[in-house]
């Protein structure tokens, strides 16, 4: 049998520094613990975190009434859900017609299945049946900052007011278009509502394309992790501030070893209305996509899906911004809404028991759905007894 490789730092030295205990060693399963391998030494650093944050997920169900699966139309990307007079309000992106590509007319055609949207909303009593209520977000005149679509939206209530975020894009819909996140206020979930003349928040001004032809991944400066897109928007109050959480894109995006290079930001405003100035500190994660945020026993939680190293994974701050890995999951919704009327501090993930969530019917129509989780703490076989 050949030897082990030689160590460059004393074995010793290194049991010290994770602490090695004969409970450890037991737990994980470690052979010998003077012959440590990579993983083993991996594993010893792991945070004791416990179970609580691990849940599986079921679905997605179809819902009921309006929002059922409809021909020839978009709906996606639901918000949180909140509770108002006794009824479920959710509010999303809804277009109708083909999707082109960048090959098509873009000044004519549909781009992608979120282009050419307004923001509608709907209402339920049970979250099953709901009831489309119309238009609450319309785009912008021509020339205006939202004149192209407006989707991808999220919901907040802050001292009696109602709050609207979410995408916009101008025309031409083009491929090196750089998204905007735009603001909407109303006294009432059911509107009206008066739209921010300006975005609220735009792209890091500090990439540079490489030529002038419409592709995204030729630059001479990628710029900011966020240099090209902002998307997802969610805002939390937090802290007696505001937290305007976001998807980041960036110029040149590249395929890592973890998938596509999209990680997340915070932007943070005395005023629900801003102005909204990014954190010194951002990106605050590594991976993700769609935002997924709430609050837990003082910091953030925030459920990272989809692109980069550290996918499937829930995630918490304490502080909102310092976000550290306290599970790993499988098979997360995709576009996540919330039910916000949960109560979020029962447990960890006690917002995720249900919610709402999109799946693609084909490339041309999407419909929400219903997405339900449980906290899984043991694994029994059929038959036998759990713990």
């Amino acid at each position: 049998m050949s030897e082990p490789p030689s160590e460059s730092k004393d074995e010793s030295a290194i049991q010290h520094e994770m602490k090695i205990t004969d409970e450890k060693i037991d737990h994980l399963g470690i052979t010998d613990k003077e012959f440590l391998s990579a993983a083993s030494k991996r594993a010893l650093q792991w945070p004791d975190i416990g179970n609580e944050w691990f849940i599986e997920f079921s679905g997605p169900q179809p819902l009921k009434g309006d929002l059922a699966y409809e021909k020839g139309v978009v709906r996606r990307d639901p918000s949180a859900m909140i509770k108002e007079n006794g009824k479920y309000y959710v509010w999303y992106s809804k277009s109708t017609g083909p999707t082109q590509g960048f090959g098509g007319d873009i000044e004519n055609d549909k781009v992608f299945p979120w282009d050419r949207c307004d923001i509608w909303y709907a209402t339920s009593e049970d979250g099953i049946t709901w009831k489309e209520e119309g238009l609450a977000v319309a785009r912008g005149k021509k020339g205006e900052y939202d004149d192209r679509s407006v989707f991808t939206v999220e919901i907040m209530k802050n001292d009696g007011k109602y709050y609207l975020c979410y995408q916009t894009v101008k025309s031409p819909y083009n491929v090196r278009v750089k998204n905007q996140i735009g603001l909407a206020w109303a006294d009432s979930p059911d509107g009206p509502w008066t739209k921010s003349k300006e975005p609220i928040l735009s792209p890091a001004d500090n990439g540079v394309w490489k030529g002038e032809e419409q592709n995204r991944f030729m630059v001479e400066k990628k710029g900011d992790f966020d240099s090209h897109k902002v998307h997802d928007p969610c805002i939390l109050p937090y802290q007696g501030k505001f937290y305007l959480y976001y998807k980041g894109e960036q110029m040149g995006e590249q395929i890592t070893f973890g998938g596509r290079q999209i990680r997340h930001g915070v932007a943070i405003a005395d005023n629900p209305k801003g102005p909204y100035v990014k954190s010194p500190y951002n990106p605050i994660s590594n991976s993700g996509h769609e935002i997924c945020v709430w609050p837990y026993n003082g910091g953030i939680a925030s459920l990272i899906t989809t692109d980069g190293p550290e996918k499937n994974t829930i995630q918490w701050a304490p502080d909102g911004i310092n976000f550290e890995i306290v599970s790993s999951i499988k098979d997360a919704p995709h576009a996540i809404g919330l039910n916000r009327s949960a109560d979020n501090e029962k447990e960890p993930t006690e917002i995720l028991r249900w919610g709402l969530t999109h799946i693609y019917n084909n490339g041309d129509e999407q419909s929400i759905m219903r997405f339900t989780s449980r906290r899984r703490t043991s694994h029994t076989a059929k038959g036998e007894a759990s713990k």
